[in-house]
């Protein structure tokens, strides 16, 4: 397996640039075909604006596509200044993640922002966890703080040998085969220290694609899942995250599982997470 097609959602408000910079110089690196996507939700006139009359009508679709071409604009500066050349702009209309999850089917990798809960503007706050659950593909998402310039040099993997984790080391082949260290955390809490994780299994499965890998066998924890993960992250010096991402629709209702949410909300570094 490889990248060979990229999407990155080109409408990540002032992470933007970031997602956009990661985006190619991941393309570049996989020598991959590179898609910049936009959505717009459809134009839809309020009471208020068709009773103020046609001109603030046209003011405010005026104002939307200023929006879009905007970040188009910013998009191929941002690919000609990297010297690259093989990407291309897509811009749809329709609900985000209905539309990102659709075009998501035709690539290998989707590229997002992590939503930023201080964003008052930002009305869609489960977009990625909807997004990630949805698309059928990995999607990595970036931390809506910091820099990220190298992403995939030393690699933590959280495995408890479910299909979600499974599916995640298997679509982040490509970047585990590149990295210069990755590191396999099984995680046991302090009622089940005794419930070993198999690993040597998975060991074996990616050394025969060249992986190698460390263990951090049976690590007992008293925190939770998610800030364990975290705190073996930052120990290790990680920068990227692989795992397997776990929720479902519960009567509009979208519920995931306890480590998922806590980094999608608190993540620190780069993750890419697969369903």
């Amino acid at each position: 397996m490889s990248y060979k097609t990229i999407l990155v959602y080109a409408d990540c408000g002032q992470r933007t640039a970031v997602c956009i910079e990661v985006a190619i110089r991941m393309a570049m690196q996989h020598d991959a075909h590179l898609i910049a996507l936009y959505t717009q939700e459809p134009f839809v006139i309020p009471a208020h604006l068709i009773q103020a009359g046609e001109e603030v009508i046209k003011t405010q679709k005026k104002f939307a596509d200023d929006e879009v071409a905007k970040v188009k604009s910013a998009y191929h500066n941002q690919a000609l200044s990297m010297g690259f050349t093989n990407n291309e702009w897509l811009y749809t209309q329709g609900f985000p993640v209905d539309t990102v999850a659709e075009q998501a089917r035709y690539a290998d990798l989707v590229i997002v922002g992590q939503a930023d809960s201080s964003d008052k503007l930002n009305v869609n706050k489960d977009f990625t966890a909807q997004l990630m659950l949805a698309a059928g593909r990995p999607v990595l998402i970036l931390p809506y703080a910091g820099s990220f310039l190298n992403i995939g040099r030393r690699i933590l993997i959280a495995w408890n040998a479910s299909r979600e984790a499974t599916r995640a080391i298997t679509d982040a082949l490509p970047l585990l085969k590149r990295a210069e260290s990755v590191h396999l955390l099984a995680l046991s809490s302090k009622y089940d220290a005794q419930n070993h994780i198999p690993v040597d299994e998975t060991v074996l499965y990616l050394a025969r694609h060249g992986v190698n890998v460390e263990v951090a066998r049976d690590r007992v924890t008293k925190i939770d899942a998610g800030n364990a993960i975290l705190s073996c992250a930052a120990d290790l010096g990680s920068d990227l995250l692989v795992m397997g991402g776990y929720g479902r629709s519960r009567l509009r209702e979208w519920v995931l599982g306890g480590a998922t949410r806590t980094i999608l909300e608190s993540m620190t570094l780069p993750t890419l997470m697969s369903h």
